[in-house]
């Protein structure tokens, strides 16, 4: 099976279970009538009519590239899992209503224990369906799946807090507690869909990923050959599962194509080491400068200027720079 198929299995299992959960929770409330209850519930239907949003963007993200697209529509994957943020803030902020209007209005609570049988039960199957999430996700590189699963596991970590304070309502029988969990529960539901929002900005912002330039630069240092004067100008696009790389290499300015061709082939490769995502790598190559001569280690140069003195470090900076902005020479 491959990953897209996979991914598109898993979501479509977590669709499933979470409108069986929320039908469960929903049944919980109406034979409670408790607002505790109803935030478990409420925020269920943000799992649901989120995960059917990630459904379709990994179906859509699954589609090869095409003219309209030369990277592919991953992309669509952050903004499933944008949306997702905002349906869970508003979800949260839902719930905090309802609690304060609970504060003022206090309703009859029954059959309490069968509720909180209802809301531990899911909260476990919540669990579990989060860490598949997370896992299948991280290994296949798809943020909708670790955004669902991640929603999933926030949800089981409300749950657990929730049903210590339906048993502490069920024990004291003090009607105000019933509000104070809809708004403390209300409130982390917030600041869960505000994490993820602040996550996926950044992602469609192509906020430079420091563990993939980390692990380029570690790669490259070691297949580093005397002929790869300097690497710089990198740059990381994610798009999906598929991370595309581009950079500039300083070779030797009387080099024949045919020689650049080959070191470029080489450099990609050095990238590409080690990697468990799909990268595709672009390298661009410059020619070498008079400035370049004290760094070159090249033996026996016939076009040499001055004395080779010391290799140029590669570090995350110089990597990322351009020629235009580096003091390095």
């Amino acid at each position: 099976m491959t990953a897209e198929r996979l991914k598109l299995k898993v979501q479509a299992i977590i669709v499933s279970l979470s409108f069986l959960l929320m039908a469960g929770k929903f049944t919980a409330f109406f034979l409670t009538n408790s607002v505790g209850i109803l935030t478990d519930a409420m925020e269920s239907i943000v799992n649901v009519t989120a995960g059917f949003i990630s459904l379709y963007s990994i179906w859509l993200a699954a589609k090869p590239k095409d003219f309209d697209h030369p990277f592919g529509h991953g992309k669509i994957e952050l903004i499933s899992a944008s949306i997702e943020g905002i349906l869970i803030i508003v979800a949260g902020i839902l719930i905090i209503y309802e609690g304060i209007r609970r504060l003022f209005t206090p309703s009859v609570i029954e059959q309490l224990d069968t509720g909180i049988w209802i809301v531990a039960v899911s909260g476990l199957v919540n669990y579990i369906a989060g860490w598949i999430s997370i896992s299948i996700g991280k290994r296949h590189n798809s943020i909708a799946l670790i955004a669902s699963g991640k929603h999933l596991q926030s949800d089981t970590y409300s749950t657990i807090g929730l049903v210590f304070g339906l048993l502490l309502l069920y024990y004291t029988k003090i009607p105000w507690i019933d509000s104070a969990l809809a708004l403390l529960f209300g409130s982390v539901i917030v600041l869960t869909g505000i994490n993820i929002l602040r996550k996926t900005i950044a992602n469609l912002l192509d906020k430079a990923d420091d563990d993939i330039l980390k692990t380029a630069l570690k790669n490259i240092a070691e297949c580093r050959t005397p002929d790869w004067i300097d690497v710089h100008n990198m740059k990381v696009i994610k798009s999906g599962n598929t991370y595309f790389i581009e950079c500039d290499l300083t070779l030797p300015w009387y080099y024949t194509v045919a020689q650049g061709h080959t070191h470029c082939d080489a450099l990609k490769a050095a990238i590409q080491k080690g990697f468990t995502n799909n990268i595709i790598a672009l390298v661009h190559t410059d020619p070498c400068k008079e400035q370049h001569c004290p760094h070159c280690s090249i033996p026996d140069c016939p076009h040499r200027q001055h004395p080779f003195s010391s290799l140029l470090q590669m570090t995350l900076k110089e990597l990322t720079e351009n020629e235009e902005e580096t003091t390095k020479y």
